[in-house]
């Protein structure tokens, strides 16, 4: 079996098993003993043969063809993220490994990332977080340069006490670290990370046993959070691609006009300000005597 070929069929039998008969128009006859469905259902949905679908999960046909893929993913009910992705398993692209290079911040974006009155930071296509402004941080300690959203959001107690929706959080932040990395699978960071939580948490062998795919930019998307000091905080996510790097995205909240959840940002803002300094003394005008 090919390197190329492993991730196809893994991702085409996890898929797989997500869609329901019902879902697709098959009536359940009987006791079924696989969850989803079943191999020769796909191939006679998709229009082609069970053996070739066969062959395509066992790694044994490197070659799809772009039609076939494309009817697949109908019957897999593939939205247009999760269909890209499997049209580039299927691709064949020969893979090079690596050293694996450091990620830099533009340094306008960095600069950008400072001035912005609202909570920022930029998140490399590993997820680490490259560069954030004290608002960030203000939001979570864990939006600081040096740490992983992927680590965080598994591992630490208190990163995941902050999302009430800590569930849906964890299967969007898989969905866009598995779109970003890509093919890439047998890239250095890439096995390092999913080694790691693998083996730590069982909520992300869960997650991403589902092979679930998202675009990290997408469609502007509400988060809930429980802030320690603050309460409960709604606010607008927006992740736009920083141009001219390879994955990095700039994350900025911020909350609707006018609302209880600006008055709760502004009041988080006013406490990452400096101290202002103390004032000088007035001038005394010491009037010449002659």
């Amino acid at each position: 079996m090919t390197d190329q070929a492993a991730p196809l069929g893994d991702y085409l039998r996890a898929r797989r098993e997500l869609v329901t008969p019902e879902q697709v128009g098959l009536p359940v006859l009987g006791v079924r003993r696989v969850p989803g469905l079943r191999r020769e259902e796909v191939a006679m949905l998709a229009g082609i043969s069970a053996d070739y679908y066969l062959r395509l999960e066992q790694g044994r046909d490197r070659n799809p063809s772009t039609q076939v893929l494309e009817s697949i993913a109908r019957v897999l009910r593939l939205d247009d993220d999760a269909t890209a992705y499997l049209l580039s398993l299927g691709a064949g692209k020969p893979r090079r490994r690596r050293r694996p290079r450091a990620e830099t911040v533009p340094p306008g974006i960095a600069k950008l990332v400072a001035t912005l009155p609202l909570p920022a930071f930029v998140e490399g296509r590993y997820l680490d977080v490259l560069a954030a402004n004290p608002l960030a941080g203000a939001l979570s300690p864990r939006l600081a340069v040096g740490h992983n959203r992927l680590r965080d959001v598994f591992l630490d107690p208190a990163e995941q006490s902050l999302y009430p929706d800590w569930e849906m959080i964890t299967r969007g932040v898989v969905a866009g670290f598995r779109q970003s990395v890509g093919t890439d699978t047998d890239d250095p960071r890439f096995i390092e990370l999913v080694g790691e939580l693998s083996l730590a948490s069982p909520r992300f062998r869960q997650v991403w046993a589902r092979h679930d795919v998202r675009d990290r930019q997408g469609t502007p998307t509400p988060i809930r959070l429980d802030h320690p000091q603050v309460g409960e905080l709604r606010l607008n996510r927006e992740k736009l691609t920083v141009n001219g790097t390879a994955g990095q995205v700039l994350c900025i909240y911020h909350p609707d006009a006018g609302t209880d959840d600006a008055e709760k940002l502004a009041l988080l803002a006013s406490a990452t300000l400096p101290p202002a300094p103390p004032r000088e003394p007035a001038a005394r005008h010491v009037r010449n005597q002659g």
